[in-house]
């Protein structure tokens, strides 16, 4: 299973940019289940005060669930990729949105610097080389008390809805994806969900990482047992494994 990494994968998105809106769109659900993940960090009121850590921002689609639920708060988002971060950041935004190109595992090389009070990152985990390493990189970042949360692709160990998984995107999105000139990217993400972990697997990286109050809830739709939200968050005080 040949999948693509870091720069190749920053190069394949790059290409992908001009098109990403127009697949996202033509999956139903798909923005209003990120705004749903937003919500479920439960963070306070319209994010009055609040520094959001949008990571893996893409074409902006998590930046603007962030922004919708908490219009309020100020919000990094990074990408690795220069062509997505060209589309987001083109886009009309009011005050208080920044944007900052940089691969997820180097945020302090770029200037990108905590704590925030919660982090976000939508479809990042399994396209990343070291997800442990980046699960560090976000816990640094937060404040103590901080909260993540992680919207993704995690099966359940189900034969049933991995085989979902592949009808949907071997008989819809792979066909598109290669008209449009990038059906090695499309590929690989439909590869990346088979090769990434379980939700009950994500969930252990998580409490790894040195989260607590880690939750794994399901999203709605076609989805279902496909899609996870999981929220966590940083211990107050530093943890001591047993």
């Amino acid at each position: 299973m040949t999948l693509l990494r870091d720069d190749h994968l920053a190069a394949a998105f790059d290409h992908a940019s001009r098109s990403y809106d127009t697949l996202v769109a033509a999956n139903p659900g798909y923005h209003a289940h990120l705004r749903r993940s937003v919500r479920r960090l439960g963070l306070p009121g319209q994010g009055q005060g609040l520094r959001l850590l949008d990571l893996g921002c893409g074409t902006g689609a998590s930046t603007a669930a962030l922004r919708s639920v908490l219009p309020a708060a100020r919000i990094t988002a990074v990408d690795a990729s220069a062509g997505m971060l060209r589309r987001a950041a083109a886009k009309p935004w009011a005050d208080g949105v920044t944007f900052v190109h940089a691969p997820a595992e180097r945020l302090s090389e770029a200037g990108v610097r905590g704590p925030f009070d919660a982090v976000f990152a939508a479809y990042l985990f399994r396209n990343v080389t070291d997800p442990d390493a980046v699960l560090a990189a976000a816990h640094a970042q937060l404040r103590p008390g901080g909260r993540i949360g992680v919207h993704e692709y995690t099966l359940r160990g189900r034969r049933a809805v991995r085989a979902v998984w592949t009808l949907v995107c071997r008989g819809v999105v792979l066909p598109v994806a290669t008209l449009l000139g990038d059906g090695p990217l499309y590929r690989h993400l439909w590869l990346s969900v088979l090769d990434f972990d379980t939700a009950a697997r994500f969930a252990r990286r998580l409490d790894a990482a040195g989260f607590d109050h880690v939750r794994t809830l399901p999203l709605p739709g076609w989805q279902t047992g496909i899609t996870h939200t999981f929220v966590a968050r940083r211990p107050h005080h530093h943890r001591e494994d047993a």
